[in-house]
């Protein structure tokens, strides 16, 4: 076959039932959620499934490309099913305030009163250092300044003085990396 002539059968016509694909992707899709969601809150600027998205759709793409899978039909298809789910995650998150809870992580009190909270740092495996960290970079340099400070389910610290101003995350990189 000349390096040129492309096999149009094999680049469009799926080797296996769509079906199976949406099945598989369905399944890796909230089979990845559920362990993350298990797992410690992430840390960072994007949610667990804003990440999950990422992390699935770039593997399935690279399939793909790659012909791992042996059409491109399958890989777009199995792209979209996960787009798919994830709209719809979003979509019952934003209907169902038990579903809500269920996908999201409540926000964790880390000060309260000036106080460290080494209880809920722990169980985040945050140091002292990270939340010190984390308030610089937000113009607080006194823990005693803050009434209360939470690391929110996306990752951001909200920081509340106790002159009652609420502090701006930083814009850039507010979470703990």
């Amino acid at each position: 076959m000349s390096p040129f002539q492309v096999d149009w059968h094999a680049v469009f016509v799926p080797s296996m039932a769509l079906l199976e694909l949406f099945v598989r992707g369905t399944a890796m899709y909230l089979g990845i959620l559920v362990f993350m969601r298990l797992l410690n809150r992430q840390k960072g600027a994007l949610s667990t499934a804003d990440l999950l998205v990422l992390i699935v759709v770039a593997d399935a793409a690279q399939n793909a490309m790659s012909a791992q899978y042996t059409s491109l039909t399958e890989g777009i298809f199995l792209v979209g099913t996960i787009f798919l789910w994830d709209y719809v995650l979003d979509r019952l998150s934003y209907h169902s305030p038990a579903f809500r809870k269920l996908l999201s992580e409540p926000p964790v009190l880390l000060i309260a009163d000036g106080q460290l909270q080494y209880r809920n740092l722990k169980k985040e495996m945050l140091t002292r250092d990270d939340v010190l960290e984390q308030l610089r970079e937000q113009g607080v340099d006194d823990i005693k300044h803050v009434r209360k400070c939470c690391l929110e389910s996306d990752g951001h610290f909200s920081v509340i003085r106790m002159d009652d101003s609420a502090v701006r995350p930083a814009s850039k990189g507010a979470g703990v990396a």
